[in-house]
């Protein structure tokens, strides 16, 4: 927003503006009014949005050589104004300790957080090392705005913590107020789609008891008599949001920890991490080195904000993240304003945030400067703004509150960020180091996502897992081999700061980063029209257009840095018309791959699957332990499990096939005595797997191998009525039931070319998965397409896999199951070898659970009238919330809208059978309650028939 009163001095820019250091001074200075500045901008607009910034693609971008002058914030007080201009030179705040339990690297919000919810959990011995002074990094100059509802259940739950904490728990323990003001939050719709996404929010919240009121433009001008209401929708107001203070917020924690035993250190930088390997080959956390000595930890917390990547540096941890420039300026005076709710303008890609008498302004660009070259000196520090890059949030800023061009700027705020690639946090104990935990990049939102994430880091640390499902924000979402390529983290980082204020639409994929990791089969089904989704790197099929090939571009930075935006882009405009709270314009082609699938036969390519195999001496004792079904059948079966933690709940679920041992090694099989296992697993999620199940061998000290092979085979399944008289002409093998039984495999040669053939359904149809190596798949993949073209086969994606799956009700990990929900709770006992006396992980929880009563279950339900579902939307019975819906979509072949959520007894007492089949149920869709029906068993084909393969 250029200078709402400040004159411009910068010869030959207009709007641009180099502040002094004598940004006080400023109130004194003759006033320019907003109109003049504004029509400065008008002309000169065309000229900023042909240049926004400097530099295309991997180039530099940043617009300086870094921070420049130290300035003002908006706050009555920061920590910097509490340091001794000595204290630096004397060395740190307190005396190192030389051990510690656990060492948290960065005071600002999360690192105090984590230090807070750690002392909470009786951790004694924790310390907090801070390089300068605590916020002295990024957290001091945060806007420390609060939201209550996101589309996401998880982050629901860690803002409500965290507005706990600063509003409540804080002040209770310590008697000192945090600065938390309690002033509402109101959303601003001005196009329907908007409207749509929060009367989304407004549904999820009422699971959640946020309390929020969708308002006409009226209301809303009553509410907020400066806004300009001409061109609204409506507004989505959370009378319950509110603001945050850094400097008191994190001044608190700090005391409220140490009061409880912990030490925070300041004026002591980290230098390095040493490490050590213990007996069996694992790096593990060793010690912490600063400048004034070392402390022997076998726990590290990084929680360096943009400092974090160097951090993870000394330790050989590869940190995610890029940092930019991120801006906000504050106003003079505004009559009137006292008393205002913070304002989110998404669609103008603005906030204003109440600052007493005055407005905070900021919003997120398409074209942020990158901080290149991170310097480890800089404190209490800003940039100077670049108005050319901030200029475009000016508009609609006036727009929404006109008194904004009669008013003048007190000051420019524009500090570093650290932003992720696909716009979450990094948390979780890294897959390089045991040990070694990372509490960062949070996207600018680190104070209000402070104290949830805190919690559940802390969590972590001491019981070895967070209590709510935290995989979003878990590090090990990440393939290894994107954890540190510049191009692609740069690139989605760039994307999702860009997008930080569009729709959330249920079927949206991201553009950048693109092709980086693609299936054998993947020029194949571009040219038969493939739309691909990408999933942590991978290109997987979503569904075939009718169109032909609509191939995935190099990203063009949204047209900035000099790069050229792209015009004719098929795939581009198959994404938009995607972005729709309604069914999508390609409903009906995902509708023929699945009545084609039901009626025929359709073949999908899997090869994105994660494929491992367990080997080694212990490697039943290692299955018997990990996976919760009894995998240790006969060689040739396979089994559907799960993957439980400590507390019972759901890491993962995938299929482990018995294999016989062999000297010789081969792409379907490695060399091995005894006991081995071929284990399939989603490929969004196959890091994850592959970490849960590297640490709990470690942990074990169980001498196993596993081996990634997910990029040397394929998988191609073929599913359907017509999927065996396609493949018997296909495989040399009987495909009979006698000779080849559900969830059984062989090695079989499929066009001269030898797989793997296994008997597997996951769209509920008689079906065989084909795991092939990857050379070979090309020519199974065209003898298959051969073979079923007089049977009706056709090519589907996962849009159709989403479809069928939740029609026969198999779940999905991360969806109905995740790591806070166990299998008892999710219809998945019989994955659960409770009936022996094997001792697997997680037992003991699922023991308890059973002799106690399950206090949820999940539960399926269909809605009679035609309407889209995507998820979050509330569930109500006989008058009351008892959840919130997890996953649903459209069934083709039921004709109707299914969905699957978690449902609890409003009592707080377990939740029956009898519970479930009483009720009188609805589900809630942005505001609008539709009449539903429970179903204790998924209401196609309930006794599994098809899959049997009995028509």
């Amino acid at each position: 927003m250029p200078t709402f009163h400040q004159q411009d001095t910068t010869p030959g820019a207009p709007g641009r503006l180099r502040r002094s250091r004598e940004e006080s001074s400023l109130r004194c200075r003759s006033r320019v009014l907003m109109a003049s500045l504004s029509r400065a901008l008008r002309v000169a607009a065309p000229c900023l949005r042909r240049s926004p910034a400097q530099g295309p693609g991997l180039r530099p971008l940043a617009s300086g050589a870094g921070p420049t002058i130290e300035k003002s914030v908006p706050y009555q007080r920061t920590l910097k104004g509490a340091q001794d201009p000595s204290a630096a030179a004397r060395g740190p705040s307190r005396p190192l300790p030389s051990t510690a339990s656990v060492v948290v690297i960065g005071g600002g919000s999360l690192g105090c957080q984590t230090l807070y919810h750690l002392a909470k959990l009786g951790v004694s011995g924790a310390v907090l090392l801070e390089r300068e002074r605590l916020t002295s990094g990024t957290t001091w100059h945060t806007a420390g705005l609060l939201w209550q509802l996101r589309p996401s259940d998880v982050e629901v739950e860690l803002l409500a913590h965290t507005r706990r904490v600063v509003s409540r728990d804080l002040e209770e323990e310590t008697g000192l107020h945090t600065g938390w003001i309690q002033n509402g939050g109101l959303f601003i719709a001005s196009n329907r789609q908007r409207l749509d996404e929060y009367k989304r929010l407004m549904s999820l919240g009422k699971a959640y008891g946020v309390e929020s009121h969708v308002l006409s433009p009226a209301e809303t001008k009553a509410l907020y008599p400066l806004m300009n209401v001409d061109d609204l929708f409506g507004t989505l107001y959370v009378p319950h949001d509110g603001t945050m203070d850094p400097a008191g917020t994190c001044s608190t924690l700090a005391r409220a920890a140490t009061a409880r035993g912990a030490q925070v250190i300041e004026n002591c930088p980290v230098t390095g991490i040493r490490v050590r390997t213990d007996d069996f080959g694992v790096r593990r956390v060793a010690a912490v080195e600063t400048e004034h000595g070392s402390v022997q930890t076998p726990c590290v917390v990084n929680c360096a904000g943009v400092w974090a990547g160097a951090v993870g540096q000394m330790a050989g941890v590869k940190v995610p993240l890029v940092a930019m420039h991120h801006a906000y300026v504050v106003t003079e005076r505004i009559e009137g304003i006292q008393n205002m709710p913070n304002v989110r303008d998404h669609d103008a890609s603005v906030y204003l945030r109440l600052q007493g008498d005055a407005l905070s302004v900021g919003g997120y660009e398409a074209n942020p400067i990158f901080w290149e070259e991170v310097s480890d000196k800089f404190a209490f520090g800003l940039f100077d703004l670049d108005w050319d890059v901030f200029a475009q949030h000016t508009e609609g800023a006036i727009r929404r509150v006109p008194v904004l061009e009669r008013t003048g700027v007190k000051s420019t705020v524009c500090g570093p960020e650290s932003f992720t690639p696909d716009h979450k946090p990094l948390m979780g104990e890294a897959p390089e180091l045991r040990g070694f935990y990372l509490g960062c990049g949070f996207n600018s939102a680190g104070m209000m996502l402070g104290g949830g994430c805190g919690q559940e880091l802390a969590h972590w640390i001491v019981h070895g897992r967070p209590e709510k499902d935290m995989h979003g924000y878990d590090i090990r979402r990440f393939h290894h081999s994107l954890t540190d390529h510049s191009r692609w983290i740069r690139e989605r980082s760039h994307e999702s700061y860009a997008k930080n204020y569009s729709v959330v639409f249920p079927h949206d994929e991201p553009l950048a980063g693109r092709n980086m990791r693609r299936g054998p089969l993947h020029e194949e089904l571009l040219a038969r029209g493939c739309v691909f989704q990408e999933r942590h790197g991978w290109e997987r099929p979503g569904w075939f257009s009718p169109q032909g090939a609509a191939p995935v571009l190099p990203y063009d930075y949204c047209g900035a840095y000099g790069n050229r935006a792209h015009e004719d882009y098929a795939y581009g405009r198959l994404l938009a018309a995607e972005h729709t709270f309604d069914f999508p314009p390609h409903h009906d082609v995902i509708k023929k791959e699945c009545l084609a699938c039901r009626g025929a036969a359709a073949v999908f390519d899997m090869s994105y699957f994660g494929k491992f195999y367990l080997v080694g001496p212990d490697a039943r004792m290692a299955a018997d332990w990990l996976f919760s079904a009894d995998v240790s059948r006969p060689p040739g079966t396979t089994v559907y499990t799960c993957m439980l933690n400590h507390r019972g709940g759901t890491e993962s679920d995938l299929t482990v096939s018995r294999l016989a041992p062999g000297p010789q090694a081969s792409p379907l099989a490695p060399a091995f005595e005894g006991d081995g296992y071929y284990l399939a697993v989603g490929g969004a999620v196959a890091q994850h797997n592959w970490s849960h199940i590297t640490t709990v061998l470690q942990d074990r000290e169980f001498r196993c191998q596993l081996i990634d092979s997910s990029e040397d085979l394929g998988l191609i399944s073929v599913q359907g009525p017509a999927s065996r008289a396609i493949l018997q002409e296909v495989l040399d093998a009987d495909l009979s039931n006698e000779a080849f039984p559900f969830s059984t495999h062989k090695l079989v040669r499929a066009a001269g070319q030898l797989v793997r053939a296994m008997r597997l359904s996951f769209v509920g149809e008689l079906g065989w998965e084909l795991h092939v190596p990857r050379l070979s798949c090309l020519p199974v993949y065209r003898a298959v397409m051969a073979a079923g073209a007089k049977h009706g086969l056709v090519n589907a994606g996962y849009r159709a896999i989403d479809s069928l799956s939740i029609e026969k009700g198999y779940r999905h990990w991360h969806a109905d199951l995740r790591p806070d929900d166990s299998p008892l709770e999710a219809g998945l006992t019989f994955t659960c070898k409770l009936k022996s006396a094997i001792p697997f992980l997680g037992r003991e929880a699922l023991e308890r659970q059973q002799a106690e009563g399950l206090r949820r279950r999940l539960v399926c339900f269909t809605v009679d009238e035609k309407v889209p579902m995507f998820g979050l939307e509330a569930i109500w019975r006989d008058g009351q919330v008892v959840g919130h819906v997890r996953r649903a979509d459209f069934g083709f072949t039921v004709g109707k809208t299914l969905a699957y959520g978690y449902i609890r007894d409003p009592s707080g007492g377990p939740v029956s059978l009898d519970f479930v089949k009483s009720g009188d149920y609805a589900l809630e869709r942005m505001g609008v309650t539709y009449p539903a029906q429970a179903h204790l068993k998924s209401p196609f084909d309930p006794d599994s028939r098809r899959v049997k393969g009995i028509y």
